[in-house]
């Protein structure tokens, strides 16, 4: 069975034939297109020369969830006002979630980051196949935000989706305290490069969130609001945290989700 095991162990950094990416879809969620990133089908995808690792397959924000997520972002960002923002993925993986934000904000610099020497190569292939005009780099995410320019009065806008690892397992819900990096770890870097720069957290999550180091992120923030996309079976889903830092939107609600 193509299964998360399988694709995170011995085909974690193998370039998965377009079969296996359909059998690990149908196997596990039933439905062979289920790995559909960068506005494609794995069918539509693989045809333009698109690969993908085991390890993506199985971690990279599809194209259901990146939409979800890259307007909710937009939204909130268009409350900030101002000009167009730039956008950060501090470990961009396949760039996915990036791409869907960009796509929902139009004229804005999306800037990645990756540090696995196999994932980023894969990942560089794609966009330049696409020609998706993301900029990704092959540092360290510290090393990549210090060199990040974002002049003043921009919004700075960062999704953070640290590895997750053993922070969720069936037995325990999300712990954000545990991550790799934890993800309070992430927003102090961010909060300690960019002082006085407005910023917009996209914090991914999950249905199955350790409430307490939840509480314990959020407090540190202007305003936060936390929402789960039902898109999967129950048990499953993902959801968003989104939060501000050096500012605070005028709204009560700012996402598709419903409220954690």
């Amino acid at each position: 069975m193509y299964d998360r095991a399988l694709l995170l162990g011995p085909l974690r950094n193998e370039v998965l034939a377009l079969s296996q990416v359909r059998r690990y879809g149908l196997e596990s969620y039933g439905d062979p297109d289920y790995v559909s990133v960068y506005g494609s089908k794995p069918e539509e995808w693989y045809e333009r020369g698109v690969r993908l690792l085991g390890r993506t397959a199985v971690e990279c924000t599809r194209d259901r969830l990146g939409d979800l997520i890259g307007g909710d972002v937009a939204d909130l960002a268009r409350a900030a006002g101002g000009v167009a923002p730039v956008v950060v993925d501090p470990f961009a993986g396949s760039a996915n979630t990036l791409h869907w934000i960009g796509r929902h904000l139009s004229g804005s610099r999306c800037t990645g980051f990756e540090l696995d020497d196999h994932v980023f190569a894969a990942t560089r292939r794609n966009l330049s196949i696409l020609g998706l005009g993301l900029e990704l780099h092959h540092v360290d995410y510290e090393a990549g935000l210090g060199m990040l320019a974002v002049p003043g009065g921009e919004l700075l806008i960062a999704f953070v989706a640290p590895p997750w690892g053993d922070a969720l397992t069936e037995e325990h819900a999300l712990d954000l305290r545990r991550t790799t990096p934890p993800v309070r770890a992430v927003v102090d870097v961010l909060a300690a490069t960019f002082p006085r720069h407005r910023l917009l957290l996209a914090i991914q999550v999950h249905e199955r969130v350790d409430r307490g180091s939840l509480a314990e992120l959020t407090d540190r923030f202007d305003w936060s609001s936390t929402g789960v996309y039902d898109i999967d079976r129950p048990g499953r889903n993902m959801g968003l945290t989104l939060a501000t830092m050096h500012w605070t939107p005028a709204i009560t609600s700012a996402q598709r989700g419903r409220p954690l």
